[in-house]
């Protein structure tokens, strides 16, 4: 038995729930998967896994093999790279959660990436809250705001940029509004990414004022907020990656230039371990290098840590 093979199967088979993922993620067969893991409780003479017709769960057995399974393959994994850096080849899938408006931008970004690394897969998932990464099997994550969970990895990448905008048709029926307070007298739309609190947040450069709202529409999705505004259903703020070829057209309007939204920091997250296979190492230098590439979200443009969340 190959029992480095065997502890990736199992590693994986505990992360995905499921035999067909990890063999479509490993790009082997399932009944291949199934083998090893097998292969592996006999050599281990433990049971690791429940398998019953709903799914299945780690045996406590399973628990203490899956914490000594991530060691052993990261001790593996640098060594490796230690002894093979130059050859090393980066291989796999990556699921990459980000939000709506950063998958429209990575969207644009990705051909170039993909060109140069072949054997790489990604599964770009958009997703506006947080998830449990271990539980939906996920590599990489992109969070607005400060992370306040323990046990992962943090990178800050980068800030958002965003505008308060509405269209031409809006404009022409009600006055913008000139400070903070007065958009409670618009209709708004708001972008919601759950947590509590219905507000937006504006900033004058020195301090940040939060605005709580009684909106028009309310949307979990960037698109549907994005078509609303341009329907002139009322004010917006949408990030630049979506709102900016509108603004420029003179589709979108921005309003209430004095007062900006405030900005947020752009983290990026991941299981903590000494070491990441080089599949995921290549995703976060690509989603890190094309934040950093867009001057309204690079970390030298600078910002704030509070405020709606608005990438």
């Amino acid at each position: 038995m190959d029992i480095v093979s065997a502890l990736r199967s199992f590693l994986r088979v505990a992360e995905t729930g499921s035999f067909s993922a990890a063999a479509a993620d490993l790009r082997v067969t399932q009944p291949a998967v199934s083998r090893q893991v097998s292969a592996l409780e006999g050599h281990l003479r433990a049971r690791l896994l429940h398998r019953t017709t709903s799914g299945l769960s780690l045996t406590a057995e399973g628990e203490r093999t899956l914490t000594l399974a991530l060691r052993v393959l990261e001790a593996v994994d640098d060594l490796s790279d230690t002894v093979c850096l130059g050859s090393a080849i980066a291989a796999g899938k990556v699921r990459l959660s980000v939000p709506g408006p950063l998958g429209i931008y990575l969207g644009k970004q990705i051909a170039p990436f993909l060109s140069a690394h072949p054997e790489v897969a990604i599964e770009l998932i958009v997703r506006e809250n947080p998830s449990d990464l271990v539980e939906k099997a996920i590599d990489l994550e992109v969070r607005l705001g400060p992370v306040v969970e323990n046990g992962l990895i943090c990178r800050h990448i980068g800030w958002t940029t965003a505008f308060l905008v509405a269209a031409p048709s809006y404009l022409s029926r009600r006055s913008p509004p000139a400070v903070p307070v007065d958009v409670r007298q618009h209709d708004c739309i708001y972008y919601s990414r759950g947590g509590e609190g219905i507000n937006w947040c504006f900033s004058d450069g020195s301090a940040d004022e939060a605005v709580r709202l009684a909106p028009r529409l309310i949307s979990n999705n960037t698109v549907a907020v994005h078509h609303a505004a341009l329907s002139g259903v009322g004010l917006a703020i949408l990030s630049h990656i979506v709102a900016g070829p509108d603004i420029a057209s003179g589709r979108l309007i921005p309003v209430m230039p004095d007062y900006p939204p405030a900005r947020l920091p752009i983290h990026i997250v991941y299981p903590t371990r000494r070491h990441i296979p080089l599949r995921v190492k290549a995703v976060l230098d690509f989603v890190m290098e094309s934040v950093r590439a867009d001057p309204a979200m690079s970390l030298s443009h600078g910002g704030g840590d509070r405020g709606a969340p608005i990438i």
